[in-house]
């Protein structure tokens, strides 16, 4: 995964709340067990027409949110099934943070294994954010101070110091146990455990 530090970006809106693990990639794409490829389908019922051009209205279909890392999203977001593949669209496509009033549980701890920040802001501190959204303004996660900044206001969120440390080295929870790979082998031969 790529280390994350401060992540700079204009921002896409999607206000909607409740969006399910089913909104954010359709059923329908789950037979794969790669992650690439998956973020053309995010949001795919929401962003497409049914016949299969981009719907107008939908945030993540205008020019000015193309290369945008940051997701501004409604409460509760990510409510619903379990599927990891919800946290691999949306970083196959390009997100970094997404940020909310509240986040399903799940899709949370899924998330933070994936590389993906979700950030939890009070109301009306999410509110701001989103008229600076509306002006087009980059805003800036700092996962080390664990502050977002946007134009003219700030706010700080909190974040487990285990997937912080992950997130900012760029590693899963095999990639740091693997850090230890020695010590563990070591471990092992001198209890007698070494493999035969």
């Amino acid at each position: 995964m790529k280390p994350f530090t401060v992540v700079t970006s204009k921002i896409v809106h999607l206000p909607q709340e409740n969006i399910d693990t089913d909104q954010i990639i359709p059923a329908r794409f789950l037979k794969v067990t790669g992650r690439d490829g998956l973020g053309q389908h995010l949001f795919e019922d929401l962003r497409l027409a049914a016949d299969g051009s981009p719907r107008s209205d939908f945030p993540l279909n205008g020019p000015e949110c193309r290369g945008a890392s940051i997701l501004l999203a409604g409460k509760n977001f990510g409510c619903g099934s379990s599927r990891e593949h919800a946290a691999w669209a949306l970083t196959d496509f390009g997100f970094r943070a997404i940020i909310s009033t509240s986040f399903g549980d799940i899709f949370s701890a899924n998330a933070l294994k994936n590389g993906l920040l979700p950030v939890v802001l009070r109301p009306e501190s999410h509110a701001a954010l989103g008229r600076a959204a509306a002006s087009g303004a980059d805003v800036s996660v700092d996962l080390s101070e664990k502050t977002v900044r946007w134009p003219g206001g700030a706010a700080t969120f909190t974040i487990d110091p285990f997937a912080a440390l992950c997130l900012r080295e760029g590693l899963d929870q095999l990639g740091y146990i693997l850090r230890f790979e020695s010590r563990i082998t070591a471990y092992e031969t001198t209890r007698g455990g070494g493999a035969a």
